[in-house]
């Protein structure tokens, strides 16, 4: 970062929030479920925050009794809701089953949404240019085209611009997806692309494509760095002319992994933003993925700056073979 004042706000998330009604078992009749707030920006904006970000959530919220519970779920978690626009709409909400092993069933109402009316002139000059790290999703991006705009103007305007392509084909198609990551790339300090599925579609790559093919034809859209996610197998950072694997951390418990990659991508973003180089960003963004799986919800857990170190340094001790 210049070497002028510090900016006003660490990290600024950009997206829609759900309503989530999550449950242990199949969804069914008379199941048990809970009722909270999440969607991969109420996640990612939460983890920020509790991993020591100045973090601001932009979002249209309906101006209704479930709007007030979600803006002080916010409050509570630490994120400033001034950026949060309240209006007449409907919400949009998610029905999920959680399952340990990741097989997790989703049932979407969001067509239509308040939230997903989010639009070019919501974005407060003077605020990004106050920010250190903006981040967005795929998500956003196909929500709405309007949100799309908005996003694009972020990237176009950030200091640093952190996207999840995050490809949902219940909101989009992969043509779409991959217009969409085009046209960001070259705005793109950070892209975190999943491999192989993911990676693969938004590309163009023949399946059994490596990794180090991801990085670069990432790079050739005009990326600066990449960080490949790859499940079990960790991470793959593309720092400068660095390469460098990052192991996954392995979860003290796992009941629901909805909402892990939302905590790396918040967490990621937050140690950006503090100085913490890519790498170290991503080591703490996996140890922070690996407990928020230990409870229902996307974020039934989201770990303190001070967890999360304590467990990559466990982390980091088991693969030396070190006992803590």
């Amino acid at each position: 970062m210049p070497e002028y004042a510090r900016p006003d706000l660490d990290v600024l998330v950009i997206g829609e929030v759900l309503v989530e009604i999550a449950a242990r078992e199949p969804l069914d009749e008379r199941v048990a479920a809970t009722v909270d707030f999440s969607g991969d920006a109420l996640n990612v904006a939460c983890a920020a925050a509790s991993a020591g970000a100045r973090t601001a959530l932009l979002a249209r919220i309906p101006d209704d009794e479930l709007g007030d519970a979600i803006v002080a779920k916010l409050r509570r978690h630490g994120v400033r809701t001034d950026t949060v626009i309240r209006g007449a709409g409907q919400h949009g909400l998610y029905l999920s089953h959680g399952d340990p092993l990741g097989q997790r069933e989703f049932t979407y109402v969001r067509r239509g949404s308040f939230g997903s009316t989010l639009q070019p002139g919501d974005l407060d000059p003077d605020l990004l240019a106050a920010t250190a790290v903006v981040t967005a999703s795929g998500i956003a991006t196909a929500i709405s085209d309007s949100a799309a705009a908005l996003v694009e103007r972020a990237a176009a305007g950030a200091r640093r611009f952190v996207y999840d392509p995050n490809l949902r084909l219940r909101l989009t198609t992969a043509e779409r997806a991959a217009a969409t990551l085009a046209r960001l790339a070259p705005h793109c300090a950070v892209v975190t692309p999943s491999w192989p599925t993911e990676a693969e579609a938004l590309l163009g790559l023949p399946p059994g494509s490596d990794e180090t093919t991801v990085v670069e034809r990432m790079r050739a859209l005009g990326a600066r760095d990449v960080v490949v996610t790859r499940g079990a197998l960790g991470s793959l950072v593309a720092s400068g002319p660095d390469l460098t694997d990052v192991p996954v951390v392995p979860a003290p418990q796992v009941v629901d992994q909805t909402g892990a990659g939302d905590s790396m991508t918040g967490t990621l973003c937050a140690r950006l933003a503090a100085g913490d180089d890519l790498v170290e960003a991503v080591r703490l963004g996996a140890a922070a993925a690996s407990l928020s799986v230990g409870a229902l919800g996307g974020t039934g857990h989201v770990p303190t700056l001070d967890q999360i170190r304590a467990h990559a340094l466990t982390a980091d001790l088991a693969n030396q073979g070190v006992s803590s």
